[in-house]
């Protein structure tokens, strides 16, 4: 299948050593703010691809099968509304856009217009969040009573330079938005919708910049598990995002790759690999490109297959509910209901 990547920041990077290494799809051209730069930016990755010159050239290029955004959210609205007309499917980048309103709103655009989209939600497709998944549906933990979710990143002060990094016009907040929505989105997957947060954000000192650099939250899920939420960009030298899950039959512990199921009869199971990395230190981009070319493959295939993606427009909503809801949350000081989506 033939694949336009649209946008050439940090994250594109990635999209295009995914492609490179596909079989199953192909890089066919590549659309940038800066077309100088798009026609130099990734080497030999992308000799072959054609450089669109404006969005509506691309929209015109018939060959194409669908379409990969990877620009920062504040850029989607129009793009998307280009793609949607072409009848181009659409699998980007989280956020779906800054906020609830503007994303559900681009959500509303694709389905009226009767394309496929999807958002890279990369954390789901690996061996540790699949088996850990499995064992859930599967029941080995029994009745879901409790959960930990753990960000603990750092980033420099010179990731915060960069125009545009932790506003709320460019990236629609700071830590939650940006970095753990994925360890969020995988809770959320693995246990199911949110439905009241109690939230705190700030600003440590360890930064500047204009959104939260921690947040810590408490989550309540409409299966009435409880759980606690830390996330931050301000954790020297930076960690392991983790997520902890109490049943009443076993605790599971999923942290760098490897997942731990410790039974309450003494049973204990390991399964997964340690990750090089995925992100948390000084380098956000330290980390595999084989889970973004699963996404990318798995949404090559839901086209063909005529079936939802593994990671859907909803759930790109839902985990921006969250995010909403803590927000709200820590500007009146109480407990909050989450959108349903």
């Amino acid at each position: 299948m033939k694949v336009a990547l649209i946008g050439h920041g940090m994250v594109s990077g990635t999209h295009l050593a995914a492609l490179y290494d596909s079989n199953l799809v192909n890089l066919h051209g590549i659309l940038g703010s800066d077309v100088a730069r798009a026609r130099t930016f990734g080497g030999n990755h992308c000799a072959d691809a054609k450089v669109y010159p404006g969005l509506a050239e691309l929209c015109a290029d018939t060959s194409l099968d669908f379409a990969i955004v990877t620009t920062p959210p504040n850029a989607r609205k129009d793009i998307v509304d280009a793609l949607v007309d072409a009848g181009l499917p659409i699998l980007m980048e989280k956020p779906v856009e800054r906020t609830l309103k503007a994303a559900t709103e681009i959500a509303v655009r694709c389905k009226t217009g009767g394309v496929v989209a999807g958002i890279v939600f990369q954390h789901r497709v690996r061996e540790s969040s699949q088996a850990l998944k499995t064992a859930i549906a599967r029941g080995d933990l029994g009745e879901l009573v409790a959960a930990e979710i753990r960000v603990p990143w750092w980033r420099d002060q010179g990731y915060y330079d960069q125009a545009g990094r932790g506003t709320y016009a460019r990236d629609g907040g700071g830590v939650v938005i940006s970095q753990a929505i994925h360890t969020l989105d995988l809770a959320i997957w693995l246990m199911g919708p949110v439905a009241t947060v109690q939230a705190m954000m700030a600003t440590t000192a360890l930064h500047e910049l204009e959104a939260e650099n921690w947040a810590g939250g408490l989550l309540r899920f409409a299966n009435g598990a409880v759980a606690t939420l830390t996330a931050t960009t301000s954790f020297y030298p930076g960690g392991q995002e983790s997520i902890r899950v109490q049943g009443t039959r076993a605790h599971a512990h999923l942290e760098g790759g490897v997942l731990a199921v410790s039974y309450l009869d003494g049973r204990v199971e390991h399964l997964g690999e340690t990750a090089s990395g995925t992100g948390g230190g000084a380098d956000p981009m330290a980390f595999t490109h084989a889970w973004h070319q699963a996404i990318i493959e798995d949404f090559a295939n839901s086209i063909e297959a005529r079936r939802a993606p593994l990671c859907t427009m909803r759930d790109g909503l839902r985990v921006h509910a969250v995010i909403d809801a803590m927000e709200r949350s820590s500007k009146l000081g109480q407990t909050v209901g989450v959108v349903e989506i």
